[in-house]
C-alpha cells in the first residue's frame, strides 16, 4: 500500500519537476546577468509585476473584461457551431444545401479578414466578439457533424426497431453517441477562442489582458508583457479543465470515460 501511494505521489510529481527546473534556470540566469530585463525578466519580477497588479485592481479588471469576451464568444459560436452539426448530420437536405459553403468559410484563416471585421464593426465589443465567434463555430461545428455521421447505423436501426421517434432516437441514441466528438470540438475550440482573443485585444483594446501587455510594451514593461502570457495559458488551461470535468460527468456512461470500479473503490 505504501509503495503505491509513493508510486501515486511520484506520478503527480514528475510532470512538475521540468518546468520547476526551467524556473529556476531561468532566475539563476537573470540574477547573473545573461538575461537582461529588457529582454526577459526574470520570474520573480513576474511575480512582483503580478502581486503589484493585484493589488492595485488592474489585473482582475482585465482578467474580468477577458473573460466576459471569450464567455460571449464561445456561447454565440458554440451554440451555432453545434446546430450546424446538429443540422447538417441529422437531415440530408441540410448537409447538401450547407455543409459545402461552411468547408469553404472554414478554411479561411478567420483572423485574415480582421480589417473587413473592423470595417462591419468598428473597434469596439462587438468586433472582438465577432472574431472569437468565428474561431470557436467551425472546431465545434465540424466535430459535431462527425460525431453524428460516425454514430454506428445498426444502434438507430435497433432503436426504431424498438419503436423509438425520431426525437426520441436523437435524444437517447444520436447524441450521446456523438458527445465525445462534441466535447473534442469544444476543448480544440477553447484553443482558439484564446488565440483569437490575444490578437483581437491588440486592435484598438482599451482594456483586457491584450491591452494591459500593449500597454506595457510602450512602457518596456517585459514583467507585465509575460504576466499577460502567462494569465492567457493559466486561463487557457483552467477552462480547459473544467470542460475535461464536464466531459468526465456527461460521458460516465461511456466506458472510455468511466473509472474502474477498483479506482473507485480506493
Amino acid at each position: 500500500m505504501a509503495s503505491r501511494r509513493m508510486n501515486g505521489m511520484a506520478q503527480r510529481l514528475i510532470p512538475w519537476l521540468l518546468p520547476v527546473l526551467l524556473l529556476a534556470g531561468w532566475e539563476i540566469a537573470a540574477d547573473l546577468g545573461w538575461l537582461q530585463a529588457r529582454v526577459l525578466s526574470a520570474p520573480s519580477a513576474v511575480a512582483l509585476a503580478f502581486w503589484q497588479t493585484l493589488q492595485d485592481g488592474t489585473l482582475l479588471h482585465n482578467v474580468g473584461v477577458s473573460a466576459g469576451r471569450a464567455l460571449q464568444g464561445l456561447a454565440i459560436g458554440g451554440l451555432i457551431g453545434f446546430a450546424l452539426g446538429v443540422a447538417n448530420g441529422v437531415w440530408r437536405p441540410a448537409e447538401l444545401l450547407l455543409d459545402s459553403t461552411l468547408q469553404m468559410l472554414r478554411n479561411v484563416p478567420h483572423l485574415a479578414i480582421i480589417p473587413l471585421v473592423i470595417l462591419w464593426f468598428g473597434i469596439g465589443e462587438s468586433a472582438k466578439i465577432f472574431l472569437v465567434v468565428l474561431g470557436v463555430l467551425f472546431p465545434v461545428y465540424i466535430n459535431t457533424y462527425h460525431g453524428i455521421r460516425t454514430i454506428d447505423p445498426h444502434l438507430t436501426e435497433m432503436a426504431r426497431v424498438y419503436g423509438l421517434g425520431p426525437v426520441a432516437r436523437f435524444w437517447r441514441v444520436i447524441l450521446p453517441g456523438a458527445l465525445p466528438s462534441v466535447f473534442v470540438g469544444l476543448r480544440y475550440g477553447l484553443g482558439i477562442m484564446w488565440l483569437t482573443l490575444i490578437v483581437a485585444e491588440t486592435i484598438s483594446a482599451s482594456s483586457g489582458i491584450g491591452y494591459m501587455t500593449m500597454n506595457a510594451r510602450e512602457f518596456l514593461q517585459t514583467d507585465v508583457i509575460l504576466l499577460g502570457v502567462i494569465i492567457y495559458a493559466v486561463l487557457g488551461k483552467l477552462s480547459d479543465t473544467l470542460v475535461k470535468l464536464l466531459e468526465q460527468a456527461a460521458l460516465q456512461w461511456h466506458p472510455t470515460y468511466a473509472r474502474p470500479r477498483r479506482e473507485a473503490l480506493a
